[in-house]
């Protein structure tokens, strides 16, 4: 019963770290990145489509995103999609490729998508808390079911805690990242 409690709660805290890097991977920095234009979709034929299905999408150079519609009349579509989408870009159809240049930074966006990003980091904390509240739930059931000692208990609970600090450290570290890539000009 031990091994697997903390066999799945490692995991579940890895869940949490993995969609918290995603959700950082979202916020955007003065840098270029294709995923950047992942969850825009497109009206392809009548049907909203991931501009990955519709197109290539890669980095042109630093601070510019090259998309190549794999049909020529779509170049308009996605240029539409890409400006009306949240992420506050302004492409440009050059020939066939749809040039999208990444916005420099002001300071004070910077210090917002900061307290975004935190804000997110603190739920991911919160996640791993959370997970470790119900790794020792479970435990302390299990004495009282007379499945488990006192001794184990403790012991695991110990473990238990040791995880949940490691993924913390996880978690600050993924969030220091983030703040040095969004303050770098």
């Amino acid at each position: 019963m031990i091994p697997e409690l903390k066999k799945t709660t490692e995991q579940k805290m890895q869940k949490s770290l993995d969609a918290l890097k995603g959700d950082l991977g979202k916020v955007r920095t003065g840098r270029a990145h294709a995923g950047i234009l992942d969850h825009v979709q497109v009206d392809y034929y009548g049907s909203p489509t991931p501009i990955s299905q519709v197109a290539n999408v890669n980095l042109l150079d630093a601070r510019t995103i090259g998309v190549t519609p794999w049909e020529k009349k779509m170049a308009a579509a996605i240029e539409k999609a890409i400006r009306d989408s949240d992420l506050g870009l302004n492409p440009a159809t050059v020939g066939d490729t749809v040039r999208v240049p990444m916005p420099a930074l002001t300071e004070e966006r910077r210090k917002d998508l900061i307290k975004v990003v935190r804000g997110e980091a603190e739920n991911a904390r919160v996640a791993v808390r959370n997970l470790r509240r119900d790794a020792n739930h479970a435990l302390k059931e299990a004495v009282k079911a007379k499945t488990i000692s006192e001794d184990d208990e403790r012991r695991t609970q110990d473990e238990v805690q040791k995880l949940t600090d490691r993924y913390i450290a996880e978690v600050d570290k993924a969030l220091a990242q983030k703040e040095s890539d969004l303050m770098a000009v």
